[in-house]
């Protein structure tokens, strides 16, 4: 073989291997935009969903309660009846009680399982799937700049990066000291949601 071929071939080597880093850089970078985007999706989907849920709950549980306060209230009524011995106070507890047939019967109708619980349960599903979601994006995020950090400052791609003056990304920015790298006991107790 002549030493020309050779250095072609060393050349051609050289130049795909080149082309391959910058690809993979470039790639790479993309990806870290696109996972940035992502965040912002998901915190946008947090912002449109949780309060929309969270009003759905209340009314929900609202429209439960009222039925709970009605039935209180009717065997309330039932209860003084029964001590008053009086019919004027039994005829009212058969009145509210009478009023109150008709609105059981069209809730039972149209929510055959009212049972709040899975109500609960499906908003507290959302909110750990959003958490999630968001969890993994910034997870993503975290990667790829790792990635593509590391890349920079290994050899021999580190002599590519330069050469196309390729900069680190900052990835999830958080500063490296301050309270947010402490845990306080208070952050170490189960959150709790009120509605």
């Amino acid at each position: 073989m002549s030493p020309l071929l050779v250095l072609g071939v060393i050349a051609l080597a050289v130049a795909l291997y080149v082309i391959g880093v910058y690809n993979d850089l470039q790639t790479i970078k993309t990806r870290i935009v696109a996972s940035i985007q992502e965040i912002g999706n998901q915190l946008k989907r947090q912002a449109n969903l949780i309060p929309n849920l969270q009003e759905s709950v209340k009314a929900y549980l609202k429209h439960e309660k009222d039925v709970y306060t009605m039935l209180t209230n009717a065997r309330t009524a039932v209860d003084k009846a029964v001590k008053d011995k009086s019919m004027a106070s039994a005829e009212k507890a058969s009145n509210q009680i009478q009023s109150l047939l008709p609105k059981i019967q069209v809730l039972v109708e149209s929510n055959p399982q009212l049972q709040a619980n899975e109500t609960i349960g499906q908003f507290m599903e959302e909110l750990r799937d959003t958490a999630d979601k968001l969890m993994y994006s910034r997870r993503t995020l975290i990667d790829l700049s790792q990635d593509f950090n590391v890349k920079l400052v290994t050899f021999p791609t580190n002599l590519v990066a330069n050469a196309f003056g390729f900069q680190p990304e900052k990835g999830l920015e958080t500063p490296l000291t301050g309270s947010h790298t402490k845990v306080s006991d208070k952050e170490t107790k189960d959150v709790k949601v009120s509605l």
